[in-house]
C-alpha cells in the first residue's frame, strides 16, 4: 500500500503573500460565476488525474451541485488563448479560507502560470468577504498537499509565502498503480 506525507501549510496575513513573477505569455483569471457540474469536474479530473485526484469523481451531479453551491465557495480559472490552464477552490469556513483545490492542466505545466496562478487565489481568499458579506474577516488561509501531488507544489506553496504547520502519513490504498489520467484511454507520450 501506497504511503504518502500530507503536508498542511497556512499564512495568518494577507501581507505574507509573496506574488510570483507575470507568465510572460498573455493570461486571464476568471472567477466561475455560474454552477457548473460538468465544468468543475472536467477542472478536477483534468488537473488531478496525473495526481491521484479520485475522491470527487464518483460524485454524481447532484452531488457536485451541492458542493459547488456552498456560501462562500469560488473557483478561479486562469485562462491562455482561450484555454482553461489551471484553477483554484476557495473554501470559507469562519474566519478561515481553505484552498481547497489548486493545479494546472498537463499541457500548462513549467510555464510560468502556477505561481501567478496561486497568488491570485491567495488575494482572492483573503478579499472574500468583499464579495460575500455574510462571511467573517479572514484570519487564516491554509491548503494541505501530499507527496502524490505534482512535485513543484510544495516549493511553489512555501514560496508563495505559506508556511509548513503539520505533516502527517497516511495510507491511500486509492494509489496503488498508475494514477487515473484525466479521462480513460487518455495515455500521453
Amino acid at each position: 500500500m501506497v504511503v504518502s506525507t500530507v503536508t498542511y501549510l497556512e499564512m495568518t496575513s494577507a501581507e505574507e503573500v509573496v506574488p510570483a513573477r507575470l507568465p510572460e505569455e498573455p493570461l486571464e483569471i476568471r472567477r466561475v460565476e455560474e454552477i457548473s457540474p460538468e465544468f468543475s469536474r472536467f477542472l478536477y479530473a483534468s488537473v488531478g488525474g496525473d495526481w491521484h485526484w479520485t475522491e470527487k469523481l464518483t460524485w454524481t451531479w447532484s452531488r457536485w451541485v451541492e458542493h459547488l453551491s456552498r456560501p462562500g465557495f469560488e473557483t478561479w480559472v486562469a485562462w491562455v488563448g482561450g484555454t482553461p490552464a489551471g484553477y483554484i477552490t476557495l473554501k470559507a469556513d469562519g474566519t478561515e479560507v481553505e484552498v481547497e483545490n489548486f493545479g494546472l492542466l498537463p499541457g500548462f505545466i513549467g510555464r510560468g502560470i502556477g505561481g501567478h496562478l496561486l497568488t491570485a487565489g491567495l488575494l482572492h481568499a483573503w478579499t472574500m468577504p468583499d464579495r460575500h458579506p455574510e462571511l467573517e474577516p479572514v484570519t487564516r488561509v491554509w491548503l494541505h498537499t501530499n507527496t502524490l501531488d505534482g512535485p513543484y507544489a510544495l516549493a511553489n506553496y512555501e514560496a508563495r509565502g505559506l508556511r509548513r504547520y503539520k505533516s502527517v502519513d497516511e495510507e491511500r490504498p486509492d494509489a496503488d498503480g498508475p494514477p487515473p489520467g484525466p479521462w480513460p484511454g487518455a495515455e500521453r507520450p
